[in-house]
């Protein structure tokens, strides 16, 4: 029996909308800075890809990040805290949803590429449904509309666990996982996919973990971003990654290898 690549289950911010993954980034640091604690671009992205409210205890449990809060506040945080944090990024972060639901160039491009070739789409996301809702709108405006989409919101817990992929899976209608891919940018979504047993493939340009506006990448010296490339791609191979692809065009070329890396005599076992 031939086997293919039925499904491919991305990302939503730094994968396939928002490049750089710059809307939540801009508000967990301005959400710390109001309690007086100074967190860094590098912080704030380390944990991208979870659940927003278990990134917020993430950013907490940073050695440096949590004595600068006992310094400031003369305690430790607590689920009090948490709770009043996560309540601060989920109103500020409503706000500008919306600007930030610009698809990554190329994305449509590829999803259509893979939809004509039989291909269903899925996404998986550390936002919530309402989250999700006011950008999957504002994507479809321009043309980006996966047939499935799981939040954090709708499963027992969202990434490193596999329970948003399992979902995709059935909304999709498709198995076994192990001819599905997950792709997306961060070292979460790398996880995400092993544990689930499916095809994990990280995307650089674009990702949070490459942490770039294009304007940026565009200008940057050639070396130096070749530098913050090969960084990027090793940490998304030290998550998981199966592959890793500089940008998303590549991604169908790399799905007929897959397939006939699943079909030749001595299989291939994702």
């Amino acid at each position: 029996m031939n086997k293919q690549i039925q499904a491919v289950i991305f990302d939503w911010a730094g994968t396939t909308i928002d490049y750089g993954c710059f809307a939540p980034v801009q508000v967990f640091i301005a959400i710390f800075r109001k309690r007086n604690v100074e967190i860094t671009n590098d912080e704030a992205r380390e944990p991208m890809g979870l659940l927003k409210i278990d990134h917020i205890r993430a950013i907490l449990s940073m050695e440096r990040v949590h004595q600068t809060w006992v310094e400031a506040h003369g305690e430790a945080p607590g689920e009090e805290d948490i709770q009043e944090l996560y309540h601060d990024f989920e109103k500020m972060l409503f706000r500008i949803l919306d600007e930030f639901a610009q698809p990554i160039p190329g994305v449509i491009d590829v999803v259509n590429t893979l939809k004509d070739s039989g291909i269903k789409i899925g996404s998986t996301t550390g936002y919530t449904s309402d989250m999700i809702d006011i950008i999957s709108k504002e994507a479809k405006k321009q043309g980006y509309v996966p047939d499935a989409v799981v939040t954090s919101s709708d499963v027992p817990a969202g990434r490193p666990a596999p329970w948003m992929c399992y979902q995709n899976a059935m909304k999709l209608n498709v198995y076994p996982l192990s001819q599905m891919v997950k792709a997306g940018d961060t070292a979460s979504d790398m996880e995400e996919g092993r544990n689930a047993g499916m095809w994990t493939v990280g995307i650089v340009k674009g990702s949070s973990t490459l942490g770039f506006l294009q304007e940026e990448i565009e200008e940057m010296d050639k070396a130096l971003l070749h530098t913050r490339i090969e960084d990027a791609k090793q940490t998304l191979f030290d998550s998981g990654a199966h592959f890793v692809i500089e940008e998303i065009h590549e991604l169908p070329s790399l799905i007929q290898t897959m397939n006939q890396m699943m079909n030749k005599e001595e299989s291939f076992h994702v």
